[in-house]
């Protein structure tokens, strides 16, 4: 079968490595991809908003499947157009994908659905919004309620500091008009965890856990960023946490999204915060997380093209999900100054050690070929992945194999699954 992929990063790399791997596969093309995709797919100049262009190939081609990886078609409605072409397409409708694709819709669910949150208001009005702030509690969290490439998230210490959050998000357009209505959140303490599963409409299979480091530098310290490197599994999701997300989120998620007429299909990721008072949802996502996705996939055992194909038939409940005994840790190796200004175009030397092996991978994010060689063309250029028998030792390869790349002014955090060792 031939398969087509729709994204850029480093979440649609391992999305392509992992569908090479099936037996079902001939051949894989990637719309717009990257210069590593471009080592196991064609990749097509095509960018991820150009529906009607991305239907015509697939229908020149005879795609069998289309992936979307990537948020802003899911939100925008790429996959209706699709399913219209009578293509065959992984990803929720545009109906279904509103689930990401605003905030204040998802947390409006969660309290009609008695699904555990976070109290909250909702504001489209920046006078409001700062009245409100005026008497609140501290800290306090802001959030542009549309797409903001995982950094319309703002921690507020102080009234000023969030009355300084509104004017950016709302005065200023810091993401455009995502920020035209913002959700105020209560502040939760706890552990995040990362949960991707699969969906197919009423039935739900949760991947295996994991847990993402957002903040620039190490400590937790500086600015929002897609993220800086994760681990899998995490060791604080408890068989506890699992029954009780099991019982009150997950499929509470997915028959509620179907009571609102929404049915989704593809992948819900569940943002968790392990509180005092029990496991809350934090955030919604209609995709895989990246780099969630570069821990969570290379563990799992299953073809997933066959899982996709479930999803899309709504025969999720006859497959077996099922992941490897072990562990991987992902460090992204950035380029300095992200996520505010950056170099680009610097020569990387060493991936070719990577070639091959099934414990260690170099996913491109911000990656492109120039006269044969690969140069950086983003912030986060790559996820260096490694497997290992347990967290510990996977962090300690994923660190080993960092050493083997190259690339003027590279930076990355040297405290990527750190709470491992408090676990």
């Amino acid at each position: 079968m031939k398969v087509l992929i729709v994204g850029s990063g480093g979440r649609e790399h391992v999305i392509a490595w992992k569908v090479s791997k099936s037996s079902k596969v001939d051949k894989i093309y990637c719309a717009p991809g990257n210069a590593g995709i471009s080592q196991i797919a064609e990749c097509v100049n095509i960018g991820a908003m150009e529906f009607d262009k991305l239907v015509a190939f697939a229908k020149e081609k005879e795609i069998d499947l289309t992936i979307i990886g990537m948020d802003d078609p899911l939100v925008g409605g790429v996959v209706d157009e699709f399913e219209k072409a009578g293509l065959r397409v992984f990803g929720p409708r545009k109906n279904a994908a509103i689930l990401e694709g605003s905030k204040a819709f998802s947390k409006d669910l969660m309290k009609k659905y008695n699904i555990p949150t976070a109290s909250y208001e909702t504001f489209n009005s920046p006078e409001e919004a700062s009245k409100y702030l005026e008497t609140s509690k501290y800290p306090i969290v802001l959030k542009a309620d549309g797409l903001a490439l995982g950094k319309g998230v703002l921690i507020c210490n102080t009234k000023e500091e969030a009355l300084e959050g509104v004017k950016e998000l709302m005065l200023d357009k810091k993401f455009g008009s995502s920020g035209d209505t913002i959700v105020v959140e209560e502040f939760m303490t706890g552990r995040e965890v990362s949960v991707l599963s699969f969906v197919d409409g009423k039935n739900i299979k949760i991947m295996t856990s994991a847990q993402d480091h957002k903040r620039a530098m190490d400590g937790d310290k500086g600015l929002n960023t897609g993220g800086m490197g994760t681990f899998s599994p995490s060791p604080f999701y408890t068989a506890e946490v699992d029954e009780f997300c099991k019982k009150y989120v997950y499929q509470a998620t997915v028959d509620a999204m179907a009571k609102e007429g929404r049915e989704f299909k593809g992948v819900i990721f569940f943002g968790l915060m392990l509180t005092s008072e029990g496991p809350k949802v934090l955030e919604y996502n209609a995709r895989f997380g990246d780099p969630e996705a570069q821990v969570v996939l290379p563990r799992m055992k299953n073809d997933i093209i066959d899982v996709f194909n479930a999803c899309v038939d709504g025969t999720l409940d006859k497959i077996d999900l099922q992941f490897e005994d072990n562990a991987a840790v992902c460090v992204v190796l950035a380029s300095e100054g992200y996520p505010v200004k950056y170099e680009k175009g610097l020569e990387i030397s060493g991936l070719d050690k990577f070639e091959g092996s099934d414990e260690y991978f170099a996913f491109h994010a911000g990656t492109k070929l120039q006269d044969g060689k690969f140069v950086t063309n983003g912030g986060r250029v790559l996820g260096i992945t490694a497997k290992g028998k347990d967290l510990v030792t996977a962090r300690k390869n994923a660190y080993e194999a960092t050493k083997w790349v190259e690339f003027d002014n590279k930076y990355m955090r040297n405290d990527i699954g750190k709470a491992i060792d408090e676990a």
